[in-house]
């Protein structure tokens, strides 16, 4: 079975980057925003439903930056592969959810959803200059990050 993943790189006017740190399972990542998608949806309609699920954030979908081009297994799930598709994403409005200055900087509110979901995330910007694969946690967005400190 293939899941597909949708992800937005969203940089700032001061050349920062949106990272979502999440705690699944028992288990911490930093990754880009995003995430996957629905029967009967379109990567880039998928894209906007996350932001605004995740963010309440209205963004549009620009320029197509990669896609999975090898086996990726999930982290969850040993009969499933993952396909992930990145684009940029641009901010339509001011971001209004809290951004963290730490990694994993939940508030007491997110930790008692854990309880509940089993999953909680937040955000940070994460300065251009400090920005690199080893600041996500991800195979494929260790790539894609490597790939944007080349080439952007």
């Amino acid at each position: 079975m293939i899941t597909v993943r949708v992800y937005g790189i969203l940089l700032n006017e001061k050349k920062e980057v949106l990272v979502s740190d999440e705690y699944i399972r028992g288990y911490y990542f930093t990754k880009f925003p995003g995430g996957g998608l629905e029967l009967g949806e379109g990567t880039r309609d998928c894209l906007q439903r996350e932001f605004m699920e995740e963010m309440q954030l209205s963004v549009s979908v620009g320029e197509h930056i990669y896609t999975t081009d090898f086996y990726q297994q999930s982290a969850f799930n040993q009969a499933q592969q993952i396909l992930s598709i990145y684009y940029f994403a641009h901010a339509l409005e001011p971001i209004r959810v809290p951004l963290r200055d730490q990694p994993f900087a939940f508030d007491a509110a997110q930790l008692e959803q854990y309880e509940l979901k089993k999953e909680i995330e937040t955000f940070r910007l994460i300065p251009w200059e400090q920005f690199s694969a080893d600041t996500v946690s991800l195979p494929i967005d260790k790539i894609v990050a490597t790939h944007l400190k080349e080439n952007f």
